[in-house]
Order: C-alpha cells, then structure tokens, then sequence
C-alpha cells in the first residue's frame, strides 16, 4: 500500500505537468489528456516492459487511468490558480522524478535486479515520461541538456542501497532516497549546477 500511494502520488505530479506543457503550448483538450497521459505512465511503461511485468500495471489496474483523467480535469479548472506556470512545472516535474525514481528502483528490487540495474530503472522511470512528453511538445528534453536531472535520479537511487546498508529502516531510507532526488534537483536549479559543457566556445 506504502509503495502503491508513492506510485499515484508520482502519477499526478507527472500528470499535472504534462497539463502545464501542453496548455502552454495551447493544445485542445484531446491534446492535453494524451500529454498528460504519456507523460505520467511513460517511464513506468517502459520500466514494467523491461522486466517482463506484462500487461503493464496501468492496464492491469484502472486506478492510474482514473488518477490521470482527475488530475486532467483539475489541472484544466485550476490552471490560473497554478501561477507561474514555469514554476510550477518545475515543481510538479521535481516532485515526479523523486517518487518515480524509487517506485522504479523498489520495482527492480522485486524483481530481484542487482543495485545498479535497479538504479537503471529507477532513473529511465523517472525519465522516460518527460522525454516522451517534450519530444511531442517539440522540446528538447531536459535530461539531455546540461541541467542536473538524471544525475540526481542517480545519486538518489545510490543513496538508497548505501542507507539500507548503515543500516537504516527500509521505509526511512526510501523516503529519504526521494527526498535526496528533489533536493538535488531544486539546488542544483537554484545555483545553476550543471554538468561539463563538452563543447568548447567558439572565439
């Protein structure tokens, strides 16, 4: 139940900023609904296909496809109370990839992965949502800019076997994993950390 709450929790932020781009972008209403879809379930369709967990949870159970058109509707009828649409993009993206990261990690683990290919899931759950949903708004993604984003779904994922190891409750270790993601995320935004820029200036 713990997990599953995490996992609908991660389907409405990533909903929700699915709704923010796609009514930026002034999509209609059967636009916004398919943004908001691919963007909330894409990483974890992803996920439960490399693992072989077919058909993919959101076919297995309605609850994500309910969660999502709820979040649809509210995003829509609320979105003036939501000011700053860039932020609050940020914020509900934020929130996505540190739930995501480790219902992704907390799923490889079931499946009986070691620490680093459940990292890998962790981090492409997180991940492959907002990809799909900036791909289809003609953005290029965020994970392949210089922002630190998947390294934070990293470092999180990381933290998590390294807590569990000192040894820490597993529950206080997975929220503190997803706490660790947003943090990292948040910092590295506010101070404008990015990784190594490979290309050298032009003179």
């Amino acid at each position: 139940m713990f997990y599953q709450t995490i996992d609908i929790l991660g389907t409405v932020a990533f909903a929700l900023s699915g709704v923010l781009v796609a009514m930026e972008k002034r999509l209609d209403l059967f636009g916004v609904l398919i943004i908001a879809f691919v963007t909330a379930i894409g990483g974890g369709t992803l996920r439960d296909l490399l693992i072989g967990n077919t058909p993919v949870v959101w076919m297995r159970d309605l609850t994500y496809v309910t969660t999502i058109f709820i979040t649809v509707v509210f995003g829509i009828l609320f979105v003036n109370q939501l000011k700053y649409l860039r932020k609050s993009l940020f914020l509900f993206d934020t929130i996505g990839i540190g739930l995501y990261t480790m219902v992704g990690v907390e799923k490889g683990v079931q499946a009986g992965l070691s620490p680093v290919m459940c990292v890998a899931l962790g981090t492409m759950t997180a991940s492959f949502g907002g990809v799909t949903r900036d791909i289809l708004c003609n953005e290029i993604p965020v994970i392949f800019r210089k922002e630190i984003y998947a390294t934070a779904c990293i470092v999180g994922g990381f933290s998590y076997f390294l807590f569990v190891m000192v040894p820490v409750p597993e529950g206080y270790a997975y929220m503190a994993a997803i706490i660790l993601v947003i943090t990292l995320r948040i910092l590295a935004v506010k101070f404008d950390i990015r990784l190594p820029n490979i290309y050298k200036k032009e003179t």
